[in-house]
């Protein structure tokens, strides 16, 4: 398995570039950051963790924009995975952000993944002009408009929310395609959308039964004809040995540890003890 961390990044603490750094340093494979453009004071959508419109840590509010953060990881890095843990490409136009993407995969050399998620404050996507039944659709369209743009020498594309005409938009990603990951719950809903659409799975930090939800995912998968295996990408909290060990039998291909709201010094420390622990 590979291993990650995650910073939930904000104006306070340690800087994506400073713990991009001590996670590659660390002998970590990825680093995560997540994606709120802002947070709507006054909110139909409930949490997912708090179940009302109460939220479980004010960074929600303070969180950086992810390409941003992850630019200034790619500067003071190499080798380690630049990903989002998740994107929401849904609020943003399909144009600017496939630009946005593939400047940073090409600068940084190929490192570039894209976490992405259906948005649970809907409240916040309908600032952004997402019907609030159609955020799967909106999703898979701007998704579609990007992936054109970065494959096609004359790109065009016809949708329901995106539609340009035959369009030049260089640099192209380094590799064929940039990953695309998908997190949402394990449901065969997600799985279906996922076998069409992504290349694997970020699953939810609450995620339970995680061996009968990965035998869901690899049966949807090979019945959409997809070839290989998803991968699937485990949020994890504390290190668990064991749970480690049970999790790579069930077919988990990534661990991602979310990193401490603490100072700079604390989590450099914290992410230096951890890779030593996954390391032995």
């Amino acid at each position: 398995m590979r291993y990650g961390v995650v910073l939930f990044t904000s104006d306070r603490g340690i800087t994506p570039a400073d713990a991009a750094r001590a996670a590659e340093n660390a002998g970590f494979d990825a680093f995560y950051v997540p994606e709120h453009t802002h947070i709507p004071v006054v909110r139909a959508a409930a949490h997912p963790q708090t179940g009302d419109a109460s939220l479980p840590d004010d960074r929600y509010l303070r969180t950086l924009d992810p390409w941003v953060a992850l630019a200034m990881a790619a500067a003071v890095t190499e080798r380690i995975t630049l990903s989002t843990a998740v994107a929401l490409p849904a609020e943003h136009h399909p144009i600017s952000l496939a630009k946005t993407i593939a400047s940073l995969d090409h600068l940084s050399g190929g490192r570039v993944e894209l976490g992405v998620g259906f948005g649970w404050n809907t409240d916040e996507l309908a600032h952004h002009g997402v019907p609030l039944n159609k955020r799967r659709t909106v999703l898979r369209e701007h998704l579609d408009a990007m992936r054109a743009l970065w494959s096609q020498e004359e790109a065009e594309f016809a949708g329901d929310f995106v539609e340009f005409g035959a369009s030049w938009s260089w640099p192209k990603p380094v590799r064929a395609g940039v990953p695309v990951l998908l997190g949402a719950g394990g449901t065969e809903k997600t799985f279906g959308w996922l076998a069409a659409h992504a290349d694997g799975w970020i699953t939810t930090p609450t995620e339970g039964d995680l061996g009968t939800k990965i035998e869901l995912l690899h049966r949807v998968w090979k019945d959409a004809g997809r070839e290989g295996m998803p991968r699937v990408v485990a949020l994890a909290g504390r290190h668990d040995a064991e749970q480690l060990a049970r999790w790579d039998d069930l077919g988990v291909t990534e661990v991602v540890f979310g990193l401490p709201d603490r100072t700079a010094d604390e989590v450099r420390g914290y992410i230096g003890h951890l890779g030593t622990k996954l390391a032995g």
